[in-house]
């Protein structure tokens, strides 16, 4: 099975945004976030209308414009952010039925749907109790102890891109 990686990606995006503009004091164009992502810029766009829809992100058109938070880190959740791209499925709803009829089949499949909408709710509670500042404050201890001399060589240094 392929894993979803839109929420990790667009949590990344969102944390280079805020880092960005705190240190730079501008936006950060889709062409630099695709960068840090390494997509396309087009995937960008049509992803950040969604989250500027939910009231996550606003963009500004014309020479300096991009994207910018359009709330404070401590005002999103990670839930919010999971809700504002369609809650992409981060478990299944129920595994797959095989050999219909199947009695063994049945019993295994019930015991695990139940225990992934368990799951489910346990990461969807999970995902509403961290902020965006929680990321952000776990990255910048991460930052304070990385060696000075090896920053040149970091991927956070990617969003200095014109």
């Amino acid at each position: 099975m392929k894993r979803d990686s839109r929420l990790s990606n667009i949590l990344h995006a969102l944390l280079h945004m805020a880092e960005h503009e705190q240190r730079c004091g501008r936006p950060m164009t889709s062409d630099m976030l695709a960068a840090c992502l390494s997509t396309n810029p087009v995937v960008v766009r049509r992803t950040m209308a969604g989250l500027r829809e939910q009231g996550l992100v606003v963009s500004e058109k014309g020479h300096g414009g991009g994207w910018r938070l359009a709330r404070p880190l401590e005002a999103v959740t990670l839930g919010q952010v999971h809700a504002a791209l369609g809650e992409p499925g981060l478990l299944p709803e129920t595994p797959p039925v095989e050999a219909e009829g199947c009695l063994i089949e049945a019993a295994v499949n019930d015991a695990l749907s139940d225990t992934y909408a368990a799951a489910r709710a346990l990461l969807a509670a999970r995902l509403d109790s961290i902020t965006l500042a929680d990321l952000a404050a776990d990255f910048s201890r991460r930052l304070a102890a990385y060696p000075k001399r090896d920053l040149l060589h970091a991927h956070a240094r990617k969003s200095d891109a014109p």
